[in-house]
Parts: structure tokens; C-alpha cells; sequence
């Protein structure tokens, strides 16, 4: 491929990122303005009526929210799981977050640094920065961190985005590790609010 041919095809590139960006900031602030990040009844008015386009809505919501964290992730995990129920609610909050992992992930590969620093604050970049300096030591920490709810997912998969992990790899580990901490996540926040209600 000429020099020429690989300019050409990064400006391809980067024109695809930046629309896919500014769509997204778009649908964020529409939906925002519609309340459906802050209020479960204008979230269930939206996606609650259509067997078919509710679940495509509220799936595009969670790619959304790891895009542009504008909410706990926890919080949108429980509202899958209450619109839905928990087979379904699982499913839709595991496929739209897997694919918001994964844009994030190209993301950060595509304008590396600069960006990872715009979207995680600089104590949280700090504290796992380290963990950037051993390839093979960051795929087994990624990995667990991401089976396990003990580090904030969204910003270790844009920092993944700076390390040499193949795409492959990292799609698996998304794929492969996500489930076991979506489930505790919403099932933890559904059921221990509802014990906790009850309780008191």
C-alpha cells in the first residue's frame, strides 16, 4: 500500500471516528433532554411499549453510557433488569455494553493518549498507569478487573486502547469476562435494594 493509499484511508478513518462520536453526542444530549438518564419512567415510556424497538432503544442507551459515562453503569444495569426482567435485561445490557467497550476501546487506539486523558481523570489514569508497563501482566489484570467489579471497566478498556493487546484478544476478554459482572452488578442492585427496602 503506497504512502498515499494509507493517508487516504486514515482520513477515512478518522472522518468515521469523528461522525461516530458527534452521532453519539447527539443521541446522548437528546436523550438527556428527554430525562431518560435521570428518571425510570421517562427510560420505560421510551423503550418500555415495543417488543422490537424498546430493546434496540435501551440497547443504543448502554453503548451510549460507556461512550459518554453520563450515569453509573450500575444504575442502567438495574434498569435493564427491571424493564426487562433479568433473562432479557441481562442480554440487552450485555450486548450494548460489550459493543460500548468495544468502541471505546478503538477509540482510544485511534487517538490514543490525549483522549484516554480527556474521558478518565487523572487520579484514576495514575493509579492504573502502572499496570501499562507489562503487556502480559496487564492482559491477566484487564482481564480479572473485568470478570471481577473491582476497578472501573470503562477506563481500563480505553487504557487497554494504549497497550499492544490485539483486538482479538481484547474482544474476548470483553466477551468472555462481562457477564459474570454485569449479573452481579444488576441482579446485586435489583434484589439487595428490594431486601433492603423490605428490611427497613
Amino acid at each position: 500500500m503506497s504512502i498515499n493509499e494509507r493517508s487516504k484511508n486514515q482520513k477515512i478513518l478518522n472522518l468515521i471516528s469523528f461522525s461516530g462520536m458527534a452521532v453519539s453526542i447527539i443521541l446522548t444530549v437528546y436523550f438527556f433532554q428527554l430525562g431518560v438518564f435521570r428518571d425510570m419512567n421517562a427510560l420505560q415510556s421510551l423503550v418500555g411499549h415495543s417488543t422490537l424497538t424498546g430493546p434496540i432503544l435501551f440497547v443504543l442507551i448502554q453503548i451510549l453510557q460507556v461512550i459518554i459515562p453520563i450515569i453509573p453503569g450500575g444504575i442502567s444495569l438495574a434498569a435493564g433488569v427491571l424493564l426487562f426482567g433479568p433473562v432479557e435485561g441481562f442480554i440487552y445490557n450485555y450486548i450494548g455494553i460489550c459493543i460500548g467497550s468495544i468502541i471505546i476501546f478503538l477509540l482510544s487506539r485511534q487517538y490514543g493518549k490525549p483522549l484516554v486523558l480527556r474521558m478518565v481523570s487523572e487520579k484514576t489514569y495514575d493509579k492504573y498507569s502502572g499496570w501499562l508497563e507489562n503487556q502480559s501482566r496487564f492482559d491477566k489484570l484487564f482481564a480479572l478487573a473485568i470478570f471481577l467489579p473491582i476497578a472501573p471497566d470503562d477506563a481500563l478498556c480505553l487504557m487497554a486502547g494504549l497497550t499492544n493487546i490485539s483486538l482479538k484478544k481484547y474482544i474476548w476478554i470483553i466477551l468472555l469476562a462481562k457477564p459474570a459482572s454485569i449479573l452481579l452488578y444488576s441482579m446485586g442492585l435489583v434484589y439487595g435494594g428490594s431486601f433492603l427496602t423490605q428490611l427497613f
